[in-house]
């Protein structure tokens, strides 16, 4: 490999290697449950009765919505932390900057536009949420994203071209390029806006994310074991005021409990059959709608999130 193609590989699992140590990842490697096939058509059935009847639906997403898209997943029988307990990295072929969005996260999109979905909270940094076209007002990269800077004096978030090439909200060497309300520019420094393990959480993610899910009427959890708090425990918030949960993942999540629905299966599997049984196409990945690849002079400032609106709820 020449340098600049070892550079590429490499970046999709400097994210992790660059975090710092730490002991407690969480339980690795469970088995990975299917269910059988006329079931598993019974369940998305079910689930889509369910969308259908909501008028607040928060979907929580993870890792093992971006396996298809070449990126490994961490606590999977193949996922970053479990091949490290084994001595073992993973064989990664694809970079964040060349990786595409998957079904599922074009699905999302799809549910977003025709207002079925009105949140989406993810614990990836990998960007793909972004590069699909997913309106930024209503997603929470609650651990950051490898295509978005901070300043670290205005908070202004701002959309990369290329994938930071540093983790745990580190300078990038870049000057704030908006000005303030006098005219001036901001005379900060951007950083890179993805958390390491002891980081807080962004204030204002957290606080949306914390009341989309009090006013759901579903949550559906896609692709995590929901290990990580708090995010793991927001589905919970729903279940306090009669929401529903539902979680599709291989393997047994922190509060499969409490869910009402599970759904062991691939989650494009599971979004493409329940997208055509909701009667809405899934769009194609288009470039031009994704905000990384569009040429600007200054850098595309990040909206403000959207709180839920009670009077609907």
């Amino acid at each position: 490999l020449d340098s600049k193609l070892h550079q590429k590989f490499a970046m999709s699992c400097d994210y992790a290697s660059g975090l710092s140590e730490y002991a407690d990842k969480g339980i690795c490697g469970q088995a990975e449950q299917f269910d059988e096939a006329s079931l598993l058509e019974d369940k998305i059935a079910r689930l889509a009765d369910w969308m259908l009847a909501s008028k607040h639906i928060v979907v929580i997403t993870g890792a093992g919505i971006s396996t298809s898209a070449g990126i490994p997943d961490f606590r999977g029988p193949r996922g970053v932390w479990t091949l490290e307990q084994q001595g073992e990295k993973p064989q990664i072929n694809i970079s964040f900057d060349d990786a595409v969005p998957t079904p599922t996260h074009m699905a999302l999109v799809a549910l977003a536009r025709c207002s079925k979905l009105k949140f989406l909270v993810s614990q990836n940094v990998d960007g793909l949420h972004l590069k699909s076209g997913f309106p930024l007002e209503i997603l929470a990269d609650l651990h950051g994203s490898m295509f978005v800077d901070r300043c670290n004096q205005c908070s202004r978030q701002f959309v990369r071209s290329t994938a930071t090439k540093s983790v745990g909200q580190k300078p990038t060497g870049e000057p704030c390029p908006m000005p303030k309300k006098n005219g001036r520019l901001c005379r900060g420094h951007l950083h890179d806006s993805i958390l390491d393990w002891e980081h807080e959480l962004p204030e204002d993610g957290i606080e949306a994310a914390d009341q989309h899910c009090r006013a759901a009427d579903l949550i559906l959890c896609l692709g995590s074991t929901l290990q990580i708090i708090p995010c793991g425990s927001l589905p919970l918030l729903a279940k306090k005021t009669g929401g529903k949960i539902v979680i599709c993942n291989l393997q047994p999540t922190k509060i499969d409990k409490s869910a009402n629905l599970i759904l062991r299966a691939y989650v494009d599997d599971v979004m493409e059959k329940l997208m055509k049984r909701l009667g809405i196409p899934i769009p194609a990945y288009s470039a031009a709608c994704d905000p990384t690849k569009a040429k600007r002079e200054i850098p595309m400032e990040y909206p403000k999130l959207r709180l839920p609106d009670t009077k609907a709820t």
